[in-house]
């Protein structure tokens, strides 16, 4: 009798736990069963982006119980490594830099969300480019690390719509027709490019954001995970080519405002602004989405300026949209963070924060009427229809290459200070051991 009531019990518990494994936390939140949990969270959402956060993720709490509490912070990297390093961590973080989360994947403070999720909701939900940004290396092989909530676009070409539309001037749909439409521009009188690299501390960023689409436009998506990771050297043809194709725009006759010799000292933000000078000043601006924060005020989206995306260099590796955005990472496992987790990998999560504007939003099911501008929808949906995304290079790479080396070497090579040749080597000969 013992024995069958030992075993009998064994069989309760194994059914327990396939229960518990395979239970829907999400569902259970909204059922009630999570009130009056916490869910803690860290990241680098401060003032107005922590005020947006807070919003988009109310709703959730509201339904559920469940009490998301976020804390923001301008010092987010060193903050954070010592919390999860010292046994502290939060449930959920969010990562700027997915560089930072592969750290902690690999001695494994992180944990495997293919474990915890319900990964085929997850995979029916994002393109499979970003679950592939979302694997990385854990002390016993890949792992399922992060999912994808709010990002921006790179490689995007903003212009002054009413001029160009004045001038005739037709949006460039290949590489050939963009630099017809550059000879254009210079046979009317005019500068095409509007280009600065000065971001203080951070200076030389925009050049690597060059050197990344540029990659992706003329090497397999291989390639250019192979020198992320460091596989293939900033010294290898693949890099030199891509770093000469932009130089060739750069550094060309009248081909910039204020010329190669302004491009180091104007900053980032400010070089876009002479696109709305009357006439304008430089007509072509190359940046990520969050620049038309830095334009000038008063300015009405797809009427006063609009944008296109970088033409394809080769037909055979088209032109794979480049992101920078927010990975988050799951560190403590309860049903309610499960709940929470799986409720970032929907749309939904971010449906407040795209409609008030400053966000877009990879997963499948956002709805295209949630962005309010035209330019915003077309972004988005640019975002959605894509077959091939990768990450800002520079992000991916340590620190020391990322965001060091990499950003010095590019900016005394634009200044005349470094030859190709010297900053692809000096770049080669940063990269940690």
């Amino acid at each position: 009798m013992r024995r069958k009531i030992i075993t009998i019990l064994a069989i309760l518990a194994l059914v327990a736990g396939a229960t518990a494994l395979w239970a829907d936390p999400l569902s259970d939140a909204y059922a009630g069963k999570f009130k009056g949990t916490t869910v803690s969270m860290s990241g680098p959402f401060t003032d107005n982006d922590a005020v947006k956060f807070n919003e988009s993720v109310k709703g959730f709490e509201d339904k559920t119980g469940i009490n998301i509490q976020y804390e923001g912070s301008k010092e987010f990297e060193a903050s954070i490594s010592i919390r999860v390093n010292g046994g502290n961590a939060p449930d959920v973080v969010d990562f700027p830099q997915p560089g930072l989360l592969a750290n902690f994947v690999k001695t494994g403070k992180s944990l495997d969300l293919s474990k915890v999720l319900d990964m085929s909701k997850v995979k029916a939900n994002y393109v499979q480019s970003w679950l592939d940004m979302g694997t990385m290396t854990g002390p016993k092989g890949p792992v399922m690390a992060g999912i994808w909530a709010r990002v921006n676009v790179k490689g995007i070409v903003w212009y002054n719509k009413k001029a160009f539309d004045a001038a005739g001037y037709k949006v460039p749909t290949t590489w050939a027709e963009l630099t017809k439409l550059m000879d254009q521009i210079k046979k009317d009188g005019d500068t095409p490019w509007a280009i600065g690299i000065e971001s203080g501390a951070a200076t030389g960023w925009a050049a690597t954001d060059w050197t990344e689409q540029m990659m992706l436009r003329t090497t397999s998506l291989a390639n250019y995970d192979r020198w992320v990771k460091g596989q293939l050297k900033f010294n290898s043809p693949e890099v030199r080519r891509a770093i000469q194709l932009w130089s060739d725009i750069w550094f060309g006759p009248n081909n910039v405002y204020g010329g190669r010799k302004s491009i180091a000292t104007t900053s980032f933000g400010d070089s876009s602004k002479v696109l709305f000078d009357t006439p304008p000043k430089a007509w072509l601006h190359d940046q990520g989405n969050f620049i038309v924060s830095f334009f000038p005020g008063g300015l009405t989206p797809g009427v006063d300026y609009d944008f296109f995306q970088l033409p394809a260099v080769n037909s055979t590796y088209g032109a794979p949209v480049e992101v920078g955005g927010d990975i988050y990472g799951m560190f403590n496992d309860r049903p309610e963070v499960r709940a929470v987790m799986q409720f970032f990998t929907s749309a939904e999560s971010l449906k407040t924060w795209v409609q008030s504007g400053g966000a877009l939003a990879p997963q499948r099911d956002v709805q295209l009427e949630w962005y309010t501008n035209p330019v915003d929808r077309r972004l988005g949906e640019l975002l959605k229809n894509t077959k091939a995304v990768r990450f800002d290079g520079s992000d991916l790479m340590p620190g020391a290459v990322g965001a060091g080396s990499f950003w010095k070497e590019m900016t005394a090579y634009v200044s005349g200070t470094h030859t190709l040749d010297q900053a692809v080597k000096a770049i080669d000969a940063s990269w940690p051991k």
